[in-house]
């Protein structure tokens, strides 16, 4: 029975690698097709002889090509200088549904946990600082949370990114604001904590 295991193993590893490769190959075909459409769009957008009507049906089609399904095979697809900084010159736009809406579950998903921290910690510091520190809370327990806040921020922000590039409707000005929290965070993180008059211990 050991064997025939091995051999089921072995034949579904094969199937697999045969999957992905026949998968990768009609990917590459269609990456020519998208690409090869883009540059025929772009050189009769380019051209002065194009009527106005020509125009707008160029513009329909490169923004269909550029919007739908086919964006994720158009070469040097832009991400974004946050993404790029973070993760390199990738490409992160899904090339099937599930998976974009799997992407924003997810985000969904952690911002609820996060907002449920976001609540509870500095709840547990306040009542830490009153109850077991007297009045004095230590270096650490605010650095942690600041490193917290650093993290969660920087999630947020890589996430609504990957979230755009897929196509969700997420405003700039959002984004932008979580720029800020984690720069306020870093801020916060590096910011020296002076000695109370009354306090043995760093605030």
């Amino acid at each position: 029975e050991a064997l025939s295991l091995v051999e089921e193993a072995k034949e579904l590893q094969e199937a697999a690698a045969s999957l992905i490769s026949n998968t990768c190959r009609e990917e590459d075909a269609l990456r020519l097709r998208v690409s090869s459409l883009d540059s025929r769009i772009s050189s009769l957008l380019s051209s002065s002889k194009s009527s106005e009507k020509l125009e707008e049906e160029l513009i329909r089609a490169r923004y269909v090509l550029s919007e739908g399904d086919a964006a994720a095979f158009l070469p040097n697809t832009s991400s974004g200088k946050f993404l790029k900084m973070f993760l390199g010159p990738i490409n992160v736009r899904a090339n099937r549904k599930d998976v974009q809406l799997k992407v924003k579950e997810e985000y969904n998903k952690f911002k609820d946990r996060a907002a449920l921290l976001f609540l509870c910690l500095p709840t547990m510091l306040l009542l830490s600082r009153s109850w077991i520190w007297n009045g004095c809370l230590p270096a650490l327990p605010v650095q942690l949370y600041q490193a917290w806040l650093l993290y969660l921020y920087t999630c947020l922000a890589l996430r609504e990114n990957i979230l755009r590039v897929n196509g969700s409707d997420i405003r700039p000005w959002w984004i932008k604001h979580h720029y800020g929290a984690m720069a306020m965070a870093l801020i916060s993180l590096t910011w020296d904590i002076e000695r109370g008059p009354d306090c043995p211990l760093k605030q």
